[in-house]
């Protein structure tokens, strides 16, 4: 099946929207009267500077899914639906037919677009420009299944309200960038080196992938794990380094995020790769650098070897 990302590689450059100048920090709504100052869209309340705080910023590697948040909308839903041409479709391919029609928009914006992480419900998921709400439907792939996988580049805001998300009370995030892939087509998009076999490249990388995203509690929001999930899905150099050493007889001993002697002015850090050679236990390291003191994390440095600092 084919992948459905804002760039048609998942290591390519997403094509992020802004929110409006003034809109809630939380879905991007613009203002509107509301009683008691809260977003007439997910009722959160104002929160100053919260697209400004490092700390809330959120990349984060899971998968999206709609929830009806009340009975009402799961009724108008089923009314919608009894009136489409959806015979011979899954219940998913109906979903995403449905929601993809135009005039059937407004259901997009009522359903509750929750982001699992590890099977856990860890975030509701909203858009900073109402204009993203189309690429929530592309979440829905035709067939569903469990190497689906969906990208969110945000902001953390609150805690949604109980009335939102029928009852689930877990941050929200307002993304500016997402997009969806499968693990297949990730691993199809790394260039591989010339010089290493394809099943073998395929086979290190799904290792090193899977290593990555399964660290304990990565919801994204730390700067570890944002910079872990960035390399993750778009700095192909550490695949084809794993799968090199893996070719030497080497083994991948760990993945270690400290901060940077670079660091300054700047929030750096330093992704480390260590690889242990099977037979003779020498230990070899390589690190890169990942600048996190933004939204949108870039490399700061290449894939280097890395030599420990004497204390």
């Amino acid at each position: 099946m084919a992948a459905q990302p804002i760039s048609s590689n998942p290591m390519g450059q997403p094509m992020p929207r802004s929110s409006q100048v003034g809109s809630c920090p939380t879905c991007g709504t613009q203002p509107q009267a509301s009683r008691a100052g809260s977003c007439p869209t997910c009722g959160t309340q104002p929160q100053p500077n919260v697209a400004l705080g490092g700390g809330s910023f959120v990349y984060a590697i899971g998968a999206i899914e709609p929830r009806f948040p009340r009975p009402s909308v799961e009724k108008e839903f089923a009314q919608v639906m009894g009136r489409a041409e959806t015979k011979g479709l899954t219940d998913r391919q109906a979903l995403r037919k449905v929601l993809q029609e135009r005039q059937n928009r407004y259901l997009v914006r009522q359903l509750c677009w929750i982001m699992t992480i590890g099977g856990l419900e860890t975030y509701v998921v909203m858009p900073r420009d109402p204009m993203d709400f189309d690429l929530l439907v592309e979440t829905l792939r035709p067939a569903h299944s469990s190497v689906d996988l969906d990208v969110i580049i945000g902001v953390r805001g609150g805690i949604a309200t109980p009335d939102m998300c029928g009852g689930l009370s877990i941050p929200i995030v307002a993304f500016d960038a997402l997009y969806s892939f499968e693990r297949k087509s990730l691993v199809e998009a790394i260039p591989r080196p010339d010089k290493t076999p394809a099943k073998e490249f395929a086979d290190a990388a799904e290792e090193l992938f899977g290593r990555i995203i399964q660290m304990t509690n990565n919801s994204g929001i730390s700067d570890q794990h944002r910079a872990l999930n960035y390399l993750a899905v778009r700095y192909p150099a550490i695949y084809a380094q794993t799968a090199e050493r893996f070719a030497a007889n080497a083994s991948l001993t760990a993945v270690d995020v400290r901060p940077s002697a670079l660091s300054g002015t700047r929030k750096i850090v330093d992704v480390i790769f260590s690889y242990r050679h099977r037979a003779t236990d020498v230990v070899e390291k390589y690190a890169v650098g990942v600048d996190i003191g933004e939204e949108f994390p870039y490399l700061a440095y290449k894939l280097t070897p890395y030599f420990d600092r004497m204390p």
